[in-house]
């Protein structure tokens, strides 16, 4: 068979003259456009990352520059490809990416990263008090970084968007956790978590009376449960009745029935979240041995101090031990276990904030412009505006807003 007879147009071809070139696409910019920059998660059994490449699309459509480091959405199942395709640079080195001047993360800053972090950026991110000391404030401000901690955020009504959408993934969550490790495989009691015809129904006890708390309760009574929830303040139990929107027993923490209900308890969810930097520790190591060998403790709060006498922290791969024979799960960042859907609810967060600072003309303009967005901030020009975290440190306020006074 002859051979195709080689032309002059094929080797034109080869040099690249007649292929479309990859580039990417143009956007517009101006003054008030952001740099943000979003780094791979390093801390212990991260998996979520702050913003979705479908945000991300948004938000380089809207004028902005969004920088990816390489991997940082691979625990979430969110590849460099899409955001990539989304508009987003994908840089191959923490220090790249830290050169951004808006960085958004989940977790709180860890020692290595505070070699990368430019002086004079904005950080948003968790706000961990628990297991923060004074010496990251002290090298914030050393940086001059104005902080932004995300969980302390409210919005105009008086809510906390970030913490009632991780509350509402957790609540959603435990009672899975707790199918799971009741189950006879698990060394649990070997029973469903519900209730069947003719066979008593699981008795859960719940602690605490917020978002968690509610959306536990909304998953148990769907199963057919018995749910009995304890708070400290009648108002939160008024109000979960309230939204759950059917009769449902409830008590204060402060009575003799706590003991009893745990001690018949097969599950006991603790929720109990800080008031003054630590969760209130309500249930002693005597309630824990009157627990039925096999029952199933999931300390929620732990990432806050815990509610439980006997927790102690966890992790993902190894989430549980025995105390007594009863199951503690004391896994912190719940969340991280549904990575994806929790990616998802903390880019619906972040998304309209961003947008609406690019409209303001930055995030010291968003500030000033919001009075009820202060709350969230906790280190803006050297100076703390935040008096939960002067509580935390056993300092009084005006002493810990000189020690960071570091811009003034």
């Amino acid at each position: 068979m002859a051979q195709p007879q080689i032309t002059g147009f094929e080797e034109l071809a080869k040099q690249s003259v007649l292929y479309p070139q990859e580039s990417l696409l143009a956007v517009r910019k101006d003054q008030n456009s952001l740099h943000i920059g979003l780094p791979r998660e390093v801390s212990l059994q991260e998996n979520r990352i702050a913003l979705t490449p479908d945000a991300v699309a948004i938000l380089v459509r809207n004028g902005h520059e969004v920088w990816v480091e390489k991997d940082a959405g691979k625990g979430a199942n969110l590849s460099d490809h899409e955001y990539s395709e989304a508009g987003a640079k994908i840089v191959h080195s923490p220090e790249e990416v830290y050169q951004a001047n808006v960085i958004l993360k989940v977790e709180p800053l860890v020692e290595e990263e505070f070699g990368f972090v430019k002086a004079g950026t904005t950080l948003i991110s968790a706000l961990n008090l628990p297991a923060l000391e004074k010496h990251y404030f002290e090298k914030l401000n050393e940086l001059k970084i104005t902080g932004i901690g995300y969980e302390l955020i409210e919005d105009k009504v008086g809510g906390k968007p970030i913490i009632r959408a991780m509350g509402e993934i957790a609540g959603s969550t435990v009672l899975l956790i707790a199918a799971e490790y009741l189950s006879t495989p698990n060394g649990g009691r070997g029973i469903i978590l519900g209730g069947i015809t003719g066979v008593p129904p699981t008795k859960i006890v719940i602690l605490g009376a917020g978002t968690v708390a509610e959306y536990a309760t909304r998953a148990a009574l769907s199963l057919g449960a018995d749910v009995k929830v304890f708070d400290k303040h009648i108002y939160r139990l008024q109000r979960l009745k309230y939204a759950i929107g059917q009769n449902l027993y409830t008590s204060i923490i402060e009575s003799e029935t706590l003991a009893e209900a745990i001690g018949r308890a097969d599950v006991v969810i603790g929720t109990m979240r800080a008031e003054n930097g630590l969760s209130p520790m309500v249930v002693t190591r005597e309630m824990v041995s009157e627990m039925k060998p096999g029952s199933v403790i999931i300390d929620v709060s732990i990432d806050q101090g815990g509610s439980f006498e006997t927790s102690r922290m966890t992790t993902h791969k190894n989430p549980t031990f025995k105390y007594n024979e009863v199951i503690h799960y004391c896994v912190p960042n719940i969340p991280s276990r549904v990575a994806h859907t929790a990616s998802t609810a903390l880019s619906n967060v972040f998304l309209p904030f961003l947008l609406q600072t690019g409209t303001i003309g930055g995030i010291e303009e968003m500030i000033y412009a919001n009075r009820w967005f202060m709350k969230g901030v906790y280190c803006h020009k050297g100076t703390l505006t935040n008096s939960h975290i002067a509580r935390s440190f056993n300092m009084r306020y005006k002493d810990l807003t000189l020690l960071l006074a570091a811009r003034m």
